[in-house]
């Protein structure tokens, strides 16, 4: 192994994972070189990268000395697309992830200040979330296309929601139903928001407790092969019964590779 040139042992690292390159620079002084190399770190970013980075939100230019810092620069959520949505590279294995906004999702009678409430929250990524104030249908939906996730990827969507203090109910009456759709690919579940201990259905609950800042709910997973470029639709709603409901947080929907 010794023997072999740098760029021969950077091209066999590349095989590997983000995770493996930073695995290699510690078990021997012989990786080291090939492991922190800009062109092995180039093969680990997204082909689209600088077009990513044109979208930024930010009014400074993201400087770098290596690609290996713009990487793990990356790996942090870069605010996209007049801060609808947010962008980041998973650490482990350099598949692109994404977050759709409150504001970029569809959630039915938003508009209304009756019934939701837009406002900002200090905790999230964004400049403002959604708050329910009441209603009684739910229904939450976001779009986003294969072409700007990594290709040949497992995908799952997450619900990311808090809970009012104080002011939820109706939340845990009844079951929603989830969906996602990949061209002609359809797959549900459901699932239970609930935001107290005790529940009608603890078997599918997912707590909401009033501490917690970030909570999420893993939807059902999809991959992004052999659909070429489709819509990928994800969406929650009530399709048993209607009831009044209140407290729901809304901050978005985050799309990340299954680990």
């Amino acid at each position: 192994m010794e023997r072999l040139p740098e760029d021969c042992i950077t091209h066999i690292i590349s095989f590997g994972s983000p995770r493996d390159a930073c695995r290699c620079m510690v078990l021997a002084s012989i990786f080291k070189n090939a492991a922190e190399s800009d062109v092995l770190w180039d093969k680990f970013l997204p082909p689209d990268y600088q077009q990513v980075i044109s979208k930024s939100l930010c009014p400074n230019p993201i400087t770098y000395k290596s690609k290996k810092e713009l990487f793990f620069k990356l790996s942090t959520p870069l605010l996209i697309d007049d801060g609808l949505k947010a962008f980041s590279i998973d650490k482990a294995s350099g598949k692109k992830c994404y977050m759709l906004s409150a504001r970029e999702l569809y959630i039915a009678w938003s508009a209304n200040p009756l019934f939701w409430h837009w406002k900002p929250v200090i905790q999230s990524r964004f400049g403002e979330s959604v708050e329910l104030i009441m209603t009684s249908w739910l229904e939450v939906e976001g779009k986003i296309s294969t072409r700007i996730l990594s290709p040949n990827t497992m995908y799952k969507a997450c619900l990311i929601v808090q809970v009012a203090h104080h002011r939820a109910y109706g939340l845990d009456v009844l079951p929603f139903e989830v969906f996602v759709e990949v061209g002609d690919f359809r797959s549900r579940g459901t699932i239970l928001l609930s935001h107290s201990e005790r529940s009608k259905h603890p078997k599918k609950v997912l707590n909401l407790t009033y501490d917690q800042v970030h909570i999420s709910r893993n939807w059902v997973n999809f991959i992004t092969k052999g659909f070429g470029e489709k819509e990928v639709k994800m969406s929650l709603r009530e399709v048993d019964g209607v009831h009044l409901k209140a407290g729901l947080l809304v901050e978005g929907i985050e799309i990340r590779p299954v680990s």
